[in-house]
């Protein structure tokens, strides 16, 4: 099991060329008193004070319509974290892979990416940034930096899930279409978060207004055990040989979120 998860890894994430630089949007992100109940159910006041943003960049894969996939979110912030409310219509559920380190990229999944200090650059062997997978049992999976000289040299990065990190609740809507409602608070870690049980993990980083991060949300969306067919999201990627799925390797085509009063 562990040679066959490094031969995909390694393929899945080689890198395909140099990262770009440039932050590719910027927009408010307001503060609430009092967070939102992390339950499925979008009737937090929290919520009113934030407008929705679209998903609607195909960064890998074949369009699609409406009914077939689209979404929308929202974020709102407190000192203690970072609050997501995703509203997400999808046809077909898929959970193929139970083991929540397997091949989670191939089933449906929300997918946030943060950079605390909205640095950019290259972040595959690093936590510079995260790319953080939430799947449909709502755990949240990674793959963090390589934990020794012998594990780089197979290509193998550890894999985990990232408690610590992410609380998410999804339930269907009452209304037609019936879409997902997906809420997420993640605590917000910097790029000295690291996988050493031997010492303490570094402390979350208290957010205050002003604070620039790096941020964008997407979805993998599977319509079969047979992997995704579709991923979306809410920044536009310029192309790098003509790949926009560059999320995973470079913090530079994330947005530019300001936390403001």
């Amino acid at each position: 099991m562990r040679h066959w998860r490094a031969l995909v890894l390694a393929g899945l994430l080689a890198p395909a060329a140099a990262p770009a630089t440039a932050l590719a949007d910027a927009w408010d992100v307001g503060r609430v008193d009092a967070a939102p109940a992390i339950d499925g159910v979008a009737d937090d006041a929290a919520w009113d004070r934030a407008e929705w943003r679209p998903m609607d960049q195909l960064m890998w894969g074949v369009a699609t319509t409406p009914e077939d996939f689209s979404g929308r979110y929202k974020l709102v912030w407190t000192p203690e974290k970072l609050y997501l409310l995703a509203e997400i219509t999808d046809d077909v559920l898929v959970d193929g892979h139970p083991d929540p380190l397997e091949r989670y990229w191939e089933d449906d999944a929300l997918e946030f990416f943060l950079d605390e200090d909205a640095s950019g650059g290259d972040h595959l062997t690093s936590y510079n940034a995260f790319a953080q997978h939430i799947s449909l049992d709502n755990q949240s999976a990674d793959i963090g930096p390589y934990r020794s000289a012998e594990d780089e040299a197979l290509g193998q990065r550890y894999v985990r899930t990232y408690p610590e990190m992410v609380e998410s609740r999804w339930q269907r809507s009452g209304t037609s279409p019936y879409p997902v409602v997906w809420e997420v608070a993640i605590t917000v870690f910097g790029d000295d978060f690291h996988d050493d049980p031997n010492r303490p993990q570094a402390a979350p980083r208290t957010l205050e207004a002003g604070k620039v991060m790096g941020f964008m949300l997407a979805y993998c969306d599977a319509d079969s055990p047979a992997g995704r067919e579709h991923f979306y999201g809410d920044v536009v990627v310029e192309p790098v040989e003509g790949d926009r799925n560059r999320g995973y390797i470079d913090a530079g085509v994330f947005a530019r979120i300001t936390l403001v009063e």
